[in-house]
């Protein structure tokens, strides 16, 4: 009996504790705090599941240097604000956001993931990331040819280059 009642005050102390937590202005919300406790765990975790139930298998339309070089322009007007242009730093009001935007033609960026889960990222957003959706700013078509550029991008034609390099 007193484990149970043990176990049942456990449970009660959680809850409030976080209550106070946050209540008393402890929690890190300022850009240049570090991560809250476990949230890095969770936003990686929420992510992950909900883009392998929900982003595209298939990508429907070629990956071409047409496709390419349509979504560089995108890329250009859209993504480079934050994300940078390959051979560049990122900008100086970039280096103050927290969580700090990968920058995307520097290393592997996100050559590793498909064209699909890059298209999902780009559609919905990512929550508490400041990655904007661009569902109803781009078409289908252009979110699509910018998640095939950034998948690509360490194997691009040479006719594209140029216009990610942000000259």
């Amino acid at each position: 009996m007193k484990f149970l009642i043990g176990f049942i005050v456990g449970l009660l102390i959680l809850p409030v504790a976080g209550f106070f937590y946050f209540k008393m202005g402890l929690a890190p919300v300022a850009t240049r705090d570090g991560i809250m406790p476990f949230e890095g765990w969770a936003a990686r975790t929420g992510l992950h599941a909900r883009l392998n139930r929900e982003m595209p298998r298939n990508v429907p339309i070629a990956a071409s240097a047409e496709n390419y070089a349509a979504g560089a322009k995108i890329y250009k007007d859209h993504c480079s604000g934050c994300h940078g242009f390959k051979g560049q730093d990122q900008g100086a009001e970039v280096k103050a956001m927290f969580p700090k935007p990968p920058h995307l033609f520097k290393g592997k960026g996100v050559t590793d993931d498909t064209p699909g889960e890059t298209y999902w990222k780009v559609a919905n957003g990512i929550r508490l990331s400041g990655m904007p959706s661009y569902e109803k700013a781009l078409t289908k078509e252009q979110m699509w040819q910018v998640s095939l550029l950034l998948a690509n991008a360490d194997k691009l034609p040479p006719e594209v280059e140029p216009t990610i390099e942000g000259k």
